[in-house]
Order: C-alpha cells, then sequence, then structure tokens
C-alpha cells in the first residue's frame, strides 16, 4: 500500500468525496470537497489546523480513497448516501444537531420537497406521532453535513420543476412563468403526471443515480420527439443539460470551505441585468446589475472594465463581461436582462452555451431616443411571454438601473483616463 505522502500525490482536482481508513481496513470519517487534491491535502501538509475535530484522528488515516462527481451537488448527496450506508466512526461521534441536515419529500398529492436538521427529526422520531409533526414525509434524503440548504432547495427547485405553490390558485406562480413549475398552480399537470415527470426523476437523483436519470430523461426526450411533443422534448433536452453542468459551489458552509458565502438576502429569484457604456474606443465598461422579485439587491451589483475589446463593440464587451463573471462562483442567476437588442441577446446566449446553463434571457431594445420598449425574447417561450407581461415594470427598472450603473462607472473611468492623458502630455 503507498503511504500517505505518495497517496496524496495522486488526489484528482475535481468536486467528490474522500474517504479515510485505518490499518484495519475500517471506514473513519468521509467527507465532500470542491477540489479533493486540496481539501485532502490541508490534512496532512503544514503546520494549519482544521477547525474541525477531524485532525484528532489524522494519524488513524492509512489509506485514503476519493470517489469524483461532476458537481459539489452531487458529492454532498453522496456524502449523505455514505454516512447513511456505512456509519463511519468519526462523522458518527462529531455529529452536530444544527449543521446535519436532512431533505424529505412530503407524501402529499403534489409532494414538496424540504429540509429538517438533525435534533428536529430526533425529537419528531421520539414520538407516537412523529409523522404528523414533520408533516407525514414520505421520503427522507441525508444526512448532509454543512448543507446551504436554501440554495440547495432552489438548485433542485429549477432542476425538477418542483412545485412550491398550491393547486386550484387565483393565478399562475412566479415560478410558472417562468418555465420553472409545470403548472400545478393552474391544473396543467394531473398527481399522476407530476409523480412521474418530478417525483420520480428527483428520487432517481438524490439516490445517487445521475447517470440512470440522464439515459432515462433521453430516451423520454427522443420518444416526445418522435411523438411531435416538441415543448415536452424542449424541456427535456434543458433538463438534461442543466444536470450535465450544475453549479453549486456555494452549497458548502464557509466552515467547511473557504469561499465567500451568498449574501442572505438573494433569496427566491435572482434578476441579473447587464449593459455596456463606452465613448467610441475608449473608456469601456460593463455593469452587472441584480434584482429580485421585490427591487434591486445593490451588495451584489458588480462593474467591469474591459480588457480585451479592441475599438468599439457592444456585442464583444458584452461577451468579455459575460464570460468574467460565470467565471466566479457567484450565486447562478434565474433570469438575465440585457440593455439592447437581438445582437446583445444572441451574445449572451453563446455565453450561456458555453456554459450549458438553462437561464432564460432577455433583451430589452430601447431606441436611438431611449423611449422605446422592445422585449427581445423567443416568441415561443410562452411562459416567459407570460413572465414578461406581468413584471416589465420590474424588468424596464432593472435595464434602466443596469444603464445607470454603467453610465456612472463610465463617466468616472473616463474621468480618470482623460486626466492621466493630460498629465502624459504636460
Amino acid at each position: 500500500m503507498l503511504n500517505i505522502k505518495a497517496q496524496l500525490k495522486t488526489l484528482p482536482n475535481s468536486p467528490g468525496i474522500y474517504l479515510f481508513y485505518n490499518a484495519k481496513k475500517e471506514l473513519l470519517y468521509v467527507g465532500k470537497a470542491t477540489s479533493l487534491k486540496n481539501r485532502v491535502k490541508s490534512y496532512f501538509i503544514g503546520n494549519q489546523k482544521s477547525p474541525r475535530p477531524i485532525e484528532a484522528m489524522i494519524h488513524e488515516v492509512v489509506k485514503i480513497k476519493t470517489i469524483t462527481t461532476d458537481s459539489v451537488l452531487e458529492a454532498i448527496i453522496l456524502e449523505g448516501n455514505y454516512i447513511k450506508k456505512f456509519q463511519p466512526k468519526y462523522n458518527v461521534d462529531w455529529k452536530d444537531d444544527k449543521s446535519w441536515n436532512y431533505l424529505y419529500l412530503t407524501n402529499a398529492e403534489f409532494p414538496k420537497l424540504k429540509t429538517i436538521r438533525q435534533y428536529e427529526l430526533d425529537k419528531a422520531q421520539n414520538k407516537n406521532n412523529w409523522k404528523l409533526e414533520i408533516g407525514n414525509w414520505k421520503f427522507v434524503y441525508g444526512p448532509f453535513p454543512g448543507l446551504n440548504t436554501t440554495l440547495a432547495l432552489k438548485i433542485l427547485h429549477k432542476l425538477f420543476y418542483i412545485s412550491r405553490c398550491e393547486p386550484q390558485a387565483k393565478k399562475p406562480c412566479f415560478d410558472f412563468q417562468l418555465g420553472y413549475c409545470l403548472g400545478v398552480c393552474v391544473n396543467k399537470i394531473s398527481p399522476s403526471e407530476y409523480q412521474y415527470k418530478v417525483i420520480k426523476p428527483l428520487v432517481t437523483f438524490l439516490s445517487g443515480h445521475k447517470q440512470k436519470l440522464l439515459i432515462t430523461l433521453k430516451k423520454e426526450m427522443l420518444a416526445a420527439s418522435a411523438q411531435k411533443n416538441f415543448e415536452e422534448a424542449a424541456r427535456l433536452r434543458d433538463q438534461i443539460l442543466a444536470l450535465k453542468k450544475i453549479h453549486a459551489v456555494a452549497l458548502l458552509d464557509k466552515e467547511f470551505l473557504n469561499i465567500k458565502t451568498i449574501d442572505s438576502t438573494l433569496k427566491n429569484f435572482r434578476i441579473e441585468a447587464y449593459d455596456i457604456s463606452n465613448l467610441g474606443s475608449s473608456a469601456k465598461v460593463g455593469s452587472l446589475v441584480v434584482f429580485n422579485q421585490h427591487g434591486p439587491l445593490k451588495a451584489a451589483y458588480r462593474k467591469f472594465k474591459i480588457k480585451t475589446v479592441v475599438g468599439q463593440s457592444d456585442v464583444d464587451c458584452l461577451k468579455e463581461v459575460l464570460s468574467r463573471r460565470f467565471k466566479n462562483n457567484w450565486p447562478t442567476p434565474d433570469l438575465i436582462l440585457v440593455d439592447g437588442g437581438q445582437p446583445q441577446v444572441n451574445a449572451v446566449k453563446i455565453i450561456i452555451r458555453q456554459r450549458q446553463l438553462n437561464v432564460p434571457v432577455i433583451g430589452i431594445a430601447k431606441g436611438p431616443l431611449r423611449k422605446k420598449n422592445e422585449f427581445i425574447f423567443e416568441p415561443q417561450n410562452k411562459p416567459l411571454a407570460t413572465f414578461i407581461k406581468t413584471n416589465q415594470t420590474l424588468l424596464i427598472q432593472a435595464r434602466n438601473e443596469a444603464h445607470r450603473f454603467a453610465v456612472n462607472y463610465h463617466h468616472l473611468v473616463h474621468k480618470k483616463e482623460s486626466l492621466a492623458s493630460a498629465f502624459d502630455k504636460t
């Protein structure tokens, strides 16, 4: 068997789980990481100590095993399955009732996905009527130590179209307007269809069988296309793409990773609006402003000084801004809005496709006098059309804010460049 130093050299730089074994081949501990190489090395190299009690048993480890995953979300699910199945000594001994989280599906006509902490689970199960205490759940998954439950639910709701609304609602829910709900609120899907299209794929995924799920979804997509049900085929295609590229780094709490956690105000819905501002080919800048359904979230605003574009090209500037934006571990947007027409929308879609994301894109063309508000989007996307109609004021406000933020930054950069130029001439 390779010694620890040799084993550390073979670690992959990818997300997944790591398993520590002792000389008796007993599984001592299982953990998750965005980078298995960096995470596992941190236990054995240097004098820095992890704030977790695992440091106390690190001398017992003689073998390291790793299992890579496509995303952090899958690593979290795999870790939970291993803890549940093998009950590793140090995972169980150091169990934190506050940080150990579970996901559960309610046993309703249209099941909902919810979270529960370990101490709540223990309390409920110690009562004779514990099922009533929790809401009569159907499936429980976990434990997921240190899971950012708010973000996890948001990602899973989008990936699997899980309903957050109620049947017989007076109006369509916000998710339905954007295509993230299959229509529980407006009676467009029956309980049996919901079980087949939503719950079955979700259960397969949470059980750790993503590849099996992808094969099934591809078969269903081809079948829907053959039956000329192109809307359903497109939905399944988008779901497959989204599952292949899950952006979920921030799912791990900062206790376990040295990452910047998302702002707690960014809840429910995230609209990102972009604009480019320049004066000819000089002082080119871009802006990103963030809104939720209630208005601006100014703490999440970002500005970009264009670095690679030569000459004047708003489209190329926009591509640079989007490319740089997605290199950061910021929350994935639910909607992207751009100040511009079809060329700008197409530019955003190119970057979105490169990242294999499933995010709706809307452009608002203002015309030369900025008195026009023409919405640019895929006309066949009826839920998006409904969303735009319902939320025109909010979207125009976000577009105008992106323009204001870009112009203000442009003036600042132009002023600095002008002063620098004048100084060079003296």
